[in-house]
């Protein structure tokens, strides 16, 4: 099995971060989605380099790797889900996850991470879809800036009810942005299997090229409900040989098991996880 399978640790927000990247290192995952976030690593804190540098040591000590995430519900605003976002009205509160974005960016290298995931936002009410691409991406230019800088990928995620919803929505992206090299993306097979029009396992062959970063869980047709595995519709054999087959395309980033809905079982669930995607994986048949 060449997959490297990783687990969220927004599935993981009650345990101390130290406890849950011992916990993942123990159960045999290879790394760790790490969302930035105030009860993990806290992106606005003032000690943030020094707690990010004991992340990095402990990631080290534990040989996981890791890919930063920024979906953090309340990271910016303590009344907002995922709020303000890169399509806000506001000029100043679309720069302030700008900002976060580029912050995260740094944070990433400091870690040795593969890639900083992000997303579009939800289209907020009264903007055309033009108006809401042109934001993106002027948002997302000083972003791909600090990206190219320190030679770590930003990986956007097709999000269901997003202005970036879906591959072709990213290859629009692409197109608008000009295809510069530090653009890349992550796809979420639960996503693929709730709207996207492909399997998902031919979403991920057609995706092989952009991949920088993997989610993967369990999902139904038309609902976008994390679910754990077995719980949803997936066929996930021939999904897990595509993504066993991805190192062939280039692809050297993690696999990474998101149920952030699920911390309240969190250590439980690592654990039958790991188990169904070793079962099912192409090396055990």
């Amino acid at each position: 099995m060449t997959i490297r399978l990783g687990y969220g640790t927004n599935g993981l927000t009650d345990l101390r971060l130290d406890d849950a990247l011992g916990l993942l290192a123990d159960l045999g995952y290879d790394g760790v989605g790490l969302t930035l976030d105030h009860m993990h690593l806290d992106p606005l804190a003032p000690d943030v380099a020094a707690r990010t540098r004991h992340v990095a040591s402990r990631l080290q000590e534990l040989g996981l790797g890791v890919t930063v995430e920024t979906g953090a519900r309340y990271v910016l605003d303590p009344r907002r889900k995922h709020g303000p976002s890169l399509l806000d009205p506001d000029p100043e509160a679309r720069a302030a996850r700008t900002r976060l974005l580029v912050r995260a960016v740094g944070i990433a290298a400091d870690l040795g991470a593969h890639a900083v995931h992000c997303f579009s936002g939800i289209t907020p009410p009264d903007t055309t879809r033009d108006a809401a691409w042109q934001r993106l991406t002027d948002s997302l230019a000083p972003v791909l800036d600090a990206a190219d800088r320190s030679g770590i990928p930003l990986a956007i995620e097709p999000e269901p009810g997003h202005l970036l919803a879906g591959l072709a929505d990213f290859h629009h992206l692409r197109v608008l942005s000009g295809d510069p090299p530090p653009l890349g993306l992550t796809l979420d097979i639960g996503h693929c299997q709730c709207l996207e029009p492909a399997a998902p396992v031919d979403c991920v062959r057609d995706a092989a090229p952009w991949l920088r970063h993997v989610q993967i869980e369990d999902m139904r047709r038309g609902i976008h409900e994390h679910l754990p595995f077995g719980e949803g519709e997936i066929d996930f054999p021939p999904v897990l040989e595509a993504l066993d087959a991805l190192p062939d395309t280039g692809y050297r980033g993690l696999t990474v098991v998101e149920l952030p809905r699920h911390s309240h079982a969190g250590p439980e669930l690592a654990r039958t996880s790991i188990e169904f995607l070793r079962k099912h994986s192409p090396s055990s048949r």
